[in-house]
């Protein structure tokens, strides 16, 4: 008799203010512009609202709008035309990674765990961009396709909120994913369902709300560096990848667990 494989875990990050610093909406909308799709107005509102996200994080309300907006600027674009923005942006949010989660993939992946960016963005752009970092795959806004035109409606649900939960269990399925074994960082209280279906939820440079909930919830808190300067005071030059990531957890870590989970968490990811 043998026995039957063990089931693995899986990794999922948020991509906006936990891989990267800043919005890739923005850069997708900068690039649309450079492209002659979006406006002038329309590029300077996008860059309002990617700059109240990054000071406050998003609700639901301007998800909502920002979901309006994707479908309403890819209507009747091409899919071909999507995948040349994605080859334009894509360089610039890989100058996102914040070395810290650099650190916390790395950290993964040495555990034998597969690794997701999952996001709101479109697919075509996520998946791709997980592929240019080195992560197992992407889960992000699927839009309907016809004839290699964008018809402005969605696919699957909008991969924000409970979406990304649904996304994730999806996938887990087909994977043979044991959740309980899984992790899954952000920063926002709007990615609630996604922490709450894995084992190991921690909350990334936390928004005011996610922060009180991972707190009475016992949650790992993690505040990454805002500049690479910082990061750099924190380890040393002998510091490999895994280090990093373990520095970042040690230096990091807030409120919930405090000095256990600075000792546990590290552990429970080679584990």
């Amino acid at each position: 008799m043998t026995d039957r494989p063990r089931r693995r875990g899986a990794a999922f990050f948020d991509l906006d203010r936990t891989i990267i610093s800043g919005s890739s909406m923005f850069a997708l909308g900068w690039a649309a512009y450079r492209a002659g799709m979006v406006t002038n107005r329309e590029l300077i509102a996008d860059a309002a609202n990617a700059a109240t996200f990054l000071v406050a994080g998003a609700s639901d309300e301007k998800t909502d709008a920002v979901k309006d907006r994707i479908l309403q600027a890819i209507d009747g674009l091409s899919v071909e035309k999507m995948s040349e923005l994605g080859t334009q942006i894509i360089p610039r949010l890989e100058s996102e990674v914040r070395r810290e989660a650099r650190g916390l993939i790395d950290l993964h992946h040495a555990a034998d765990r597969d690794t997701y960016i999952v996001s709101a963005s479109p697919i075509e752009i996520v998946d791709d961009f997980a592929a240019a970092i080195g992560l197992t795959g992407g889960i992000g806004t699927v839009a309907a396709i016809n004839n290699g035109v964008y018809t402005g409606e969605l696919a699957e649900p909008f991969c924000y909120g409970e979406g990304k939960a649904i996304a994730i269990r999806k996938l887990a399925d087909e994977m043979d994913y044991d959740l309980r074994l899984s992790y899954a960082y952000t920063d926002s209280a709007g990615d609630l369902p996604m922490l709450d279906i894995v084992g190991h939820p921690v909350a990334v440079n936390p928004d005011r709300a996610l922060e009180t909930i991972a707190y009475h919830r016992g949650w790992a808190i993690v505040e990454f560096s805002r500049t690479r300067k910082k990061v750099m005071k924190r380890t040393t030059a002998a510091v490999g990848a895994a280090g990093v990531a373990a520095a970042a957890f040690a230096v990091g870590m807030g409120a919930g667990r405090r000095a256990a989970a600075r000792q546990s968490l590290t552990r429970r990811i080679l584990a």
